[in-house]
């Protein structure tokens, strides 16, 4: 709205997407912190008990009772104000594809909290099967690439793969199970990751940054010899400067004790953005090294799941491979306090990121 006043204008500087990042990230983090506690306090009145507490946690978690969820909805407002207002409202695709990500997956987190809260219960009975949230983001994933195809400029083959600029790999069909596992698996990664306060927040800021140094890489010729050039793609400026400031906004009401939870309608919302934006800028590879942390998380839960079912079919006995999962919860059975935990996977994050970032320049 406001940039495309400003290219009318001549008034480059301000079109410019590090304007456009910079005044979105502005618009976002203060609607957070200006809105954030009228926000809790409506959180509070309508959801009287807050977010159940799962019995697969901790019992230090059982303090947490009452507190109000879905801050998700907040973040996703603030992401969606900073950037329709700072990006190109025409011709920019990518952006709108990004956005439409974000409530797609925003949408069926709220169904699923909405249940939970009403409720009362965390029982998959009562909020939506983990089958039915699988088979709806597999929807979701079939339109988000189709349209993802849409923005590839000429010299990409269609449904492709793109490692570094040089290498394309044509998938043809197998493009749309590849956005699967990187939209839904990014998705999944960061509801899994959304268990701890802060935390969230903390481990997805480096991977974004790592997206915001490819969207730079992919829109200047010769910065980034691994990226691929996408012009298209300059619409993002504003929509990550959003996403930036949001998160941190968040931050700001979810450190410990947190205020309010984000919900699944900020963890899934978040997730399918960062893995929509990826393959926008044909990075995916790069997203899923700088979000190594979360899928290190992901990944103990499924072989926690797996092992305990198999052992149990095998021997009549379920066997675990850590003392709790998710990989946070291992740890606080160990012992360890919840932000040592949360500041550890933050440091760990940064390192994924970095070697994220090492890859883009000199892989």
């Amino acid at each position: 709205m406001l940039t495309d006043y400003f290219i009318s204008h001549g008034l480059s500087f301000f079109a410019s997407g590090w304007m456009q990042f910079g005044a979105a990230f502005g618009t976002a983090f203060f609607l957070m912190l200006i809105c954030g506690r009228p926000f809790i306090r409506a959180m509070h009145a309508w959801q009287k008990r807050g977010q159940p507490i799962s019995e697969n946690v901790p019992d230090s978690h059982r303090k947490k009772a009452g507190t109000p969820t879905m801050g998700g909805l907040l973040i996703v407002a603030a992401i969606l104000a900073g950037s329709v207002l700072f990006m190109p409202l025409h011709s920019n695709l990518p952006g709108w594809i990004a956005l439409l990500s974000l409530v797609m997956f925003a949408a069926l987190g709220f169904a699923d909290d909405y249940k939970k809260v009403s409720s009362q219960s965390v029982k998959a009975a009562n909020g939506l099967t983990p089958l039915m949230r699988l088979v709806i983001e597999g929807v979701f994933v079939v339109v988000l690439a189709y349209l993802i195809n849409l923005t590839m400029p000429p010299y990409i083959p269609e449904y492709s793969l793109a490692i570094g600029s040089g290498i394309i790999l044509p998938l043809g069909f197998l493009y749309y199970v590849f956005a699967y596992f990187v939209i839904c698996g990014g998705a999944n990664a960061t509801n899994i990751t959304d268990g701890l306060d802060g935390m969230l927040s903390k481990l997805y800021m480096p991977v974004l940054l790592v997206l915001v140094v490819a969207l730079y890489g992919a829109t200047r010729i010769g910065f980034m010899d691994t990226v691929m050039f996408l012009p298209t793609v300059s619409g993002l400026y504003a929509v990550l400067g959003a996403a930036f400031g949001a998160v941190l906004g968040f931050l700001w009401f979810n450190a410990k004790p947190a205020s309010i939870f984000m919900g699944d309608v900020g963890s899934l919302a978040l997730g399918g953005f960062m893995g929509t934006v990826s393959m926008l800028l044909k990075s995916e590879i790069i997203m899923g090294v700088a979000a190594g942390m979360m899928v290190l998380i992901l990944l103990s839960s499924f072989i926690q799941t797996m092992c305990f079912k198999f052992t149990r079919k095998m021997t009549g006995t379920g066997r675990r491979v850590f003392l709790r999962a998710p990989l946070h919860h291992h740890f606080e059975e160990l012992g360890w306090a919840e932000t040592k935990i949360v500041d550890r996977f933050f440091i760990m994050s940064i390192l994924f990121s970095g070697l994220a970032l090492a890859l883009l320049k000199f892989a």
